[in-house]
């Protein structure tokens, strides 16, 4: 089942490469809570062998996956839409807030889930001075996880995900990158890149209605 494979991957994560001073490695599955949740979320939507298009996020963050152990769901929403109860802090994560609108009018979690597998271009994710920092903010940070990061998309298409197309979140450095690892690698035929939930929720929310579509047009052409 894709439910084992997806909570064997997570909870082998791990990253030995050591980091520029003053970064530290966020990974969310080392808390036994987290895990907890992760594999509750896993074992629910992905007991199964179908084959899914990829969602690439960035890297967890500490208020979304990194609290919860799954992309983009904050405690409210994993909660409220998923129906896995949890006692993490109640707070709304700027990302998570529009993705599970999108997932809303996409059908629903089932549905939606049943599809789409979501990870991040970087599953582990970092900190500096206790804030969220991307993988490619810091040029040596950059150079230091390419290889963790080769790794672990490969790993992960080991699975039989639908390698024809994948969606990138974040039109501008995450992109960027991917498209540029994916030349050399060839992870996927195509990657359509998609603007960045946090993006919209900061600056575009009077649009929210119209990046709402814009996902759903290329979602719903796969």
């Amino acid at each position: 089942m894709l439910s084992n494979l997806i909570n064997q991957f997570n909870s082998s994560l791990d990253l030995s490469a050591k980091l520029p001073k003053g970064i530290h490695v966020l990974n969310p599955f080392k808390d036994v809570t987290t895990e907890h949740l992760s594999r509750a979320f896993y074992n629910q939507y992905y007991n199964d062998n179908r084959t899914r298009h990829v969602i690439l996020g960035i890297n967890p963050g500490r208020l979304g996956a990194g609290l919860t152990g799954v992309p983009f769901a904050d405690p409210i929403n994993l909660e409220q839409y998923c129906g896995i109860k949890n006692n993490l802090p109640k707070k709304h994560e700027l990302s998570s807030e529009f993705i599970f609108k999108v997932i809303e009018r996409f059908g629903g979690v089932n549905r939606f889930y049943g599809s789409f597998y979501f990870t991040s271009v970087c599953p582990l994710g970092f900190t500096k001075g206790g804030k969220n920092i991307n993988y490619y903010d810091e040029r040596p940070l950059q150079e230091k996880v390419e290889p963790f990061i080769i790794e672990s998309l490969k790993k992960q298409l080991q699975w039989g995900l639908k390698q024809t197309q994948a969606f990138v979140l974040g039109e501008g450095k995450n992109y960027d990158y991917l498209l540029d690892l994916n030349r050399q690698h060839n992870f996927f035929k195509v990657l359509t890149p998609l603007p960045h939930p946090r993006f919209i929720m900061q600056y575009k929310r009077k649009k929210i209605e119209e990046y709402i579509d814009l996902y759903l047009r290329a979602l719903s052409a796969t």
